[in-house]
């Protein structure tokens, strides 16, 4: 094994633990040091290493790595499914069962971890009709402006308009269910990890560090196959789909349908995941400043 991580001492194998942290930080790795010294399942908290099609573009755990430990909802969600944080969160509770025991919960989803230590409010599944109606609106010249007009005073003041995805999101649980998403959320049930009971972590890295790992990696992404992977998907390429988000998955698909050079593709991922990472730390900086902050490479 390596060099025992100093927060090891400090955590006790009798409580859960989640891990939070920006992309390339080393959380799968030191959950799988916690996993192998003081045992525990670890369980994927990353929108987008759920989807079976990807491995090797989204820093799934390696074979080798899944065979070290317990792994669990990792590559389980083909690409035609729908998803959401709700159907993750039923996925948890169901590992939380008796006996099902320690739990380490690892991945970059800030709204995944959030929920599961915070709660989540119970909204019915938006109609496939209204998304459509909502994505043909989104890309309008001025569609996200409109989405915000017709959402209600409660949801604006409290939801980031600059971000498209949750805007649309508020605006469909208003056009679904009449109530605006702020309602929903102030009948938000008790956590599935209670926070006082479980260690909850945020890796912080250095940012010169960080940028660095991020090149490096992305690199190392294309040299193991990430190409190849992304080729696979081309037939069913759908830019809108959750799974088509992917950091790097369009500019390597510009790539293979001939628009620009694989340096142009990768840099313009490098750069992405970099953008991507500025917003991991703030929302951390937003929804976790009561969890224990774990500073990396410096």
């Amino acid at each position: 094994m390596t060099q025992r991580h100093p927060i090891l001492s400090e955590l006790d194998p009798g409580r859960h633990v989640l891990i939070a942290g920006p992309t390339a930080s080393g959380k799968s790795a030191l959950a799988l040091e916690i996993a192998e010294r003081q045992g525990g399942t670890i369980v994927n908290a990353d929108a987008l290493q759920v989807w079976s099609c990807w491995r090797v573009l989204t820093a799934r755990p390696t074979p080798q790595d899944e065979a070290r430990a317990p792994h669990a909802l990792y590559g389980h969600v083909g690409p035609g499914r729908a998803y959401s944080v709700g159907a993750w969160l039923a996925e948890v509770a169901a590992l939380l069962r008796p006996g099902g025991g320690r739990l380490i919960v690892v991945g970059g989803t800030g709204l995944y971890l959030n929920a599961l230590s915070r709660g989540l409010a119970v909204i019915p599944p938006t109609p496939a009709e209204i998304r459509a109606k909502a994505d043909r609106l989104l890309r309008e010249p001025a569609g996200l402006a409109r989405l915000i007009a017709d959402l209600d005073a409660p949801t604006r003041a409290r939801i980031d308009l600059k971000n498209p995805v949750r805007v649309q999101r508020a605006w469909e649980v208003l056009s679904t269910t009449g109530r605006g998403i702020a309602d929903w959320q102030a009948e938000t049930p008790p956590p599935l990890i209670d926070p006082a009971t479980a260690h909850l972590l945020v890796l912080d890295p250095d940012r010169d560090w960080l940028a660095k790992r991020i090149g490096g990696r992305f690199q190392m992404m294309l040299d193991q196959g990430a190409l190849d992977e992304v080729r696979a998907m081309l037939p069913a390429w759908d830019p809108q789909a959750l799974w088509a988000k992917a950091i790097g998955a369009p500019d390597l698909v510009a790539h293979l349908q001939g628009r620009i050079d694989l340096d142009e593709a990768a840099g313009r991922a490098i750069v992405a995941t970099r953008q991507y990472a500025k917003a991991q730390r703030s929302f951390f900086r937003g929804r976790m400043r009561d969890w224990r902050w774990v500073p990396i490479g410096r």
